[in-house]
């Protein structure tokens, strides 16, 4: 049974699922597989005849979104909302990545799925709007909100402040902001043990619908980069001086969430899938980055 993930091999998520090698596993990405032509959306079912599609394309230049704001729509919300319907056409279930940037992270609290939308910025709306139009196209979808995505490859902020560890003794980081950090490889475990359950069983209806889907625990930026760099030290890189800044003091162009925590209880409680805490998943990723 073939499992297709869209979006190629070079993403974050997508590297994740390339390094689990399981030959059920196809990649589909630009230009074969591309948004902007329904063309190609259509030639993927007809040439790759998947059991189970993966979405792990997307926008994610949060701050370039607020001023591309058609690109972002597209690829974020119409893309994926026709590709669920093509799902839905071939009776084939439908698995989609979506962020905590739907949410405007003035709760003061973790969020839960039933929690309404309220998105700060073009890229969290253009997710949210996602996550609707897939849903009405093909039910038969589980969407995981996952959050500050990061991995031992790709561009992401451990990668960043490792590297900017490594040539600054001295840093900034912001750190009146909340969220759970992501290990991509985790996320990636969590979407297979979903895909096996239903090659297993079949697709359940009552899987259907939003889930949150992060690693355990929560953190500031400036508690993940410290962790992050503490790691790297016990490998030999010395530890620069971190200074916990504000919001403010660090201006970009897309407003973030202040804490965009996420409970994950549901994932749980329909899939038992609890991701691993956040610093165990970041020593390991550390690790790998010093062995390399």
């Amino acid at each position: 049974m073939s499992i297709l993930i869209i979006g190629g091999k070079d993403g974050q998520l997508a590297t994740s699922f390339v390094n689990l090698k399981d030959n059920r596993l196809k990649f589909l990405g630009r230009p074969e597989l591309d948004f902007t032509n329904a063309d190609t959306l259509k030639s993927a079912f007809e040439g790759e005849k998947p059991e189970l599609i993966i979405n792990t394309a997307a926008w994610t230049a949060v701050d370039a979104a607020e001023t591309q704001q058609e690109d972002a729509y597209l690829v974020n919300r119409d893309g994926p909302a026709q590709l669920a319907k093509l799902c839905a056409v071939h009776d084939v279930p439908f698995i989609h990545v979506s962020t905590d940037y739907v949410f405007s992270g003035d709760k003061g609290s973790p969020y839960f799925e039933t929690d309404p939308v309220s998105p700060n910025t073009v890229y969290g709306a253009s997710k949210a709007e996602g996550e609707e139009a897939i849903l009405a196209a093909q039910p038969n979808s589980v969407i995981l909100r996952t959050a500050w995505v990061y991995s031992a490859h790709g561009k992401n902020f451990v990668r960043t402040m490792i590297n900017a560890g490594a040539k600054n003794p001295a840093l900034k980081v912001v750190g009146d902001q909340h969220g759970n950090p992501t290990c991509s490889d985790d996320l990636a475990w969590a979407i297979m043990q979903i895909a096996d359950r239903y090659l297993k069983e079949g697709w359940n209806p009552e899987w259907n619908g939003i889930y949150h889907a992060v690693g355990t625990g929560d953190a500031t930026w400036y508690g993940l980069a410290v962790e992050a760099l503490q790691q790297a030290a016990l490998y030999g890189q010395k530890m620069p001086e971190v200074t916990a800044i504000k919001t403010e003091d660090w201006p970009t162009p897309a407003k973030r969430p202040q804490d965009s925590r996420l409970n994950t209880d549901k994932l749980h409680k329909v899939f038992n899938i609890r991701l691993p805490k956040w610093q165990d998943s970041v020593a390991k990723v550390v690790k790998t980055l010093f062995q390399a």
